[in-house]
């Protein structure tokens, strides 16, 4: 009988005991290399994100720069040929600037202007 009661103190304490280890492993942190694998793993879920974000950013960018080239590129071809144009307007610019240096050009100027004319010139004029 002796052993019996033994018994029965180890099985009034066994629920006990079964009771204070349940609430001891509630109570037990995650182990060391478990808390270490779910920090890695929102480190890396964090720098995952970080990465989308920054790639979305990039390609955003990316297009707006590639509207902005296609823009530049066209302003580039307007402004080329306003150069050409005014390239050959000073051309003719320069071409008149030599003439008016010529005696034709004086001749001109005087019969179109000032009305003169040679003294052995004939002037015909129009009757209506």
């Amino acid at each position: 009988m002796a052993g019996k009661k033994g018994k029965r103190k180890q099985n009034a304490k066994g629920p006990a005991k079964r009771n204070q280890e349940i609430r001891n492993q509630e109570k037990r942190k995650t182990p060391e290399f478990l808390r270490a694998k779910n920090e890695n793993r929102l480190g890396m879920i964090i720098a995952m994100l970080a990465i989308s974000i920054m790639t979305c950013v990039v390609g955003i960018n990316s297009i707006s720069l590639k509207q902005k080239e296609k823009a530049y590129a066209a302003r580039e071809q307007e402004l080329l040929q306003q150069i050409s144009v005014e390239e050959e307007r000073a051309k003719e610019l320069e071409e008149f600037a030599t003439y008016t240096k010529t005696k034709k050009y004086a001749e001109e100027v005087a019969k179109d202007k000032l009305g003169l004319v040679y003294e052995d010139e004939i002037i015909f004029q129009e009757t209506d």
